[in-house]
């Protein structure tokens, strides 16, 4: 694997995909965006939703089988660094282990003062949501979850994308939003002056005191969305799924 001065640093960064699908048109796209960037990227961070759900490590569904594959052939040629989202939380060592990806905790500050998150943390708007968080994420509830078949894990999975979707059509927009004093709350304990993240579905590029904030988009109909830094500069790139060229992304020139 190449090693490069922070500097010369190329990193790609997707989040919220939501695959469901192995033959999707999502699926494909990305599995050829990480087949173009694993051999010039240094690092690749996917930060979170890769998948609409994720039931365990043990999950033998043809999503699952082909996200596998296609993370292992990328990790030959590229550091992969994968963090949870609030769809996917039950990735594991197993993965890890099978597929040569890093789990990052999130946030996590990388060394040129960038943070990544998935971003779900800092909607403190919504207190909702952070009491569902707190319960999904602690160990406990997910050993326990992991300890059901397979059938039943899905039929909970299910379960919890129905409420889900039933729960968000009936919150105010802005709630569902990040709390900008939260975010910068974060930045300033991890000394970082960028932050990256997903989950907000808002994808754009916003000025910050010292740097920038990037928000990932969510690969929804005919668009897909990924971040690329190089040196200090983020920049965000917009693709149009159905036909592999690029669109105008928010936010910059």
């Amino acid at each position: 694997m190449r090693t490069m001065s922070s500097s010369s640093q190329l990193r790609l960064f997707v989040s919220d995909l939501h695959l469901e699908q192995p033959n999707s048109l999502q699926f494909r796209r990305f599995a050829e965006l990480l087949s173009a960037w694993r051999e010039i990227a240094t690092e690749i961070y996917l930060l979170g939703d890769i998948t609409e759900l994720w039931i365990g490590d043990d999950d033998d569904a043809a999503l699952a089988a082909a996200l596998r594959t296609l993370l292992a052939d990328t990790t030959l040629y590229c550091p992969v660094k994968l963090m949870h989202g609030n769809r996917d939380f039950l990735y594991g060592s197993e993965l890890a282990a099978n597929t040569g990806v890093e789990l990052l905790n999130d946030p996590t500050a990388l060394p040129d003062g960038v943070l990544v998150a998935h971003g779900d943390a800092w909607c403190t708007d919504d207190l909702a949501y952070q009491q569902f968080r707190a319960h999904m994420r602690n160990p406990d509830w997910q050993a326990s979850v992991l300890k059901q078949s397979l059938q039943e894990r899905r039929a909970f999975g299910a379960a919890l994308r129905a409420k889900s979707r039933e729960t968000n059509a009936n919150k105010a927009a802005n709630i569902m939003d990040i709390n900008n004093n939260a975010m910068e709350t974060a930045l300033a304990a991890s000394a970082c002056h960028s932050v990256v993240h997903g989950h907000t579905h808002r994808p754009g590029i916003h000025p910050l005191a010292h740097g920038n904030r990037l928000v990932l988009g969510a690969w929804d109909w005919d668009v897909g969305w990924y971040g690329i830094q190089q040196g200090p500069q983020l920049r965000l790139h917009a693709i149009s799924l159905a036909h592999r060229y690029e669109i105008a992304a928010p936010g910059q020139s």
